[in-house]
């Protein structure tokens, strides 16, 4: 299975909503997100990871803010708010779900 980013923006452009489901298996769930200058995403039900394809602009995860960039993986377990702010026009991102609901169990 490969899918490259101009082939998943071209899909998302299809798409009504600022996300489009791009491959399923098991628990793994792909997505590409873009959203159009505010990010009004709400905490999800499962763990998440983001892989920056495109743009800069700042991440909030839970209580923290930091920079992201193109190639940047940021993780976010589930339940915990978080969004993207201040973000460059080409801004798009991988969109990772995996796991249960709820969140996988750290062992620390």
């Amino acid at each position: 299975m490969k899918i490259n980013p101009k082939e998943a923006l071209q899909k998302l452009a299809a798409e009504s909503a600022p996300f489009a489901k791009l491959f399923a298996h098991g628990s793994l769930s792909v997505e590409i997100y873009q959203p159009n200058k505010i990010d009004l995403q709400q905490p999800h039900t499962r763990d998440e990871v983001y892989v920056i394809i495109s743009g800069k602009g700042e991440f909030i995860n839970g209580a923290k803010r930091m920079t992201f960039a193109p190639g940047d993986f940021l993780f976010v377990p589930a339940g915990v708010t978080h969004r993207f702010e201040n973000f460059s026009e080409d801004f798009a991102t991988w969109v990772i779900f995996y796991g249960p609901e709820g969140g996988e169990q750290t062992n620390i």
